[in-house]
């Protein structure tokens, strides 16, 4: 059994609804899966005093779930105002059209195909709702529309699937790309190094204390796995299945189609950078 203090990133530990931090509520929605971990964090996220929310990543397509968020924000005084959406993904975005339906709020993105409203999401971008104060950092690479949100007040940031709470995440090929996605967690590690921010609020999986360990963790894994690409290569393992039998021989073939397309991306950087 491993001491959950010496795992990067500190975790929590157990995932479920509630505070994570004095601005930060969760609500994990019912779509546990071995690619979702525990299952979506839906966040909804307020001034302590204010009586107006904002929604981060409403989730699958899954009306107990959409109306269980709604209830918590109301239950705690609350209107939602606002829905922002961290990436595409069906798992963290499926819901938003329904949501919106159920709160009148506008949904927010990146990507133009997934917002309702004139307003969409940009680098550099501070929206101010209720109070609130949340400033977008574009963290493309596990997708190209990749978002996360700093929150200031309470020196954390929304990763949506850039960082995990556990284990680590995939770079989506072709739409994910390695460089962008190293690019990322380095303006993440910025945000640890240069404002403070010390945690994560994840897409998945629990809050982690220590915001720099996990993206610092992050870069060494990708290091790693960069590094025994390369070697496969080297040695003869030509095809991304090929390599994926060879590197991720100890990951749960379940996860091996995932880690087909990380090794997409990967395979496509090295050769990039004449590295194979």
């Amino acid at each position: 059994m491993t001491d959950a203090s010496a795992l990067p990133g500190q975790p929590r530990g157990v995932v479920g609804s509630g505070p994570a931090t004095a601005r930060a509520v969760n609500v994990l929605a019912p779509n546990a899966s071995a690619m979702t971990l525990d299952g979506t964090n839906t966040w909804i996220l307020a001034e302590p005093d204010s009586d107006l929310a904002v929604v981060i990543d409403p989730g699958p397509l899954d009306e107990g779930h959409l109306r269980a968020v709604v209830d918590t924000a109301e239950k705690a005084g609350r209107r939602i105002a606002l829905t922002l959406l961290t990436h595409g993904h069906a798992d963290h975005a499926e819901g938003a059209g329904r949501f919106a339906e159920l709160t009148g709020t506008r949904v927010r993105a990146l990507d133009p195909a997934l917002r309702l409203g004139d307003e969409g999401l940009a680098a550099g971008d501070v929206i101010t709702t209720g109070g609130l104060e949340l400033r977008v950092v574009p963290t493309p690479g596990h997708t190209s529309d990749s978002l996360s949100f700093h929150l200031p007040a309470d020196r954390a940031v929304l990763t949506g699937d850039t960082v995990l709470g556990r284990g680590t995440t995939m770079v989506a090929h072709p739409d994910g790309r390695l460089g962008d996605y190293l690019d990322s967690l380095r303006r993440l590690r910025s945000l640890t190094v240069d404002d403070g921010v010390h945690t994560v609020l994840p897409g998945h999986g629990p809050v982690l204390e220590d915001a720099q360990g996990a993206v610092e963790f992050y870069l060494a894994h990708r290091a790693h796995r960069l590094a025994q690409v390369e070697t496969a290569v080297e040695n003869g393992h030509r095809g991304a299945a090929d390599v994926v039998a060879h590197v991720y021989a100890d990951v749960d073939r379940s996860l091996w189609p995932a880690a087909e397309l990380s090794v997409r991306a990967q395979l496509e950087y090295l050769g990039e950078h004449g590295l194979i």
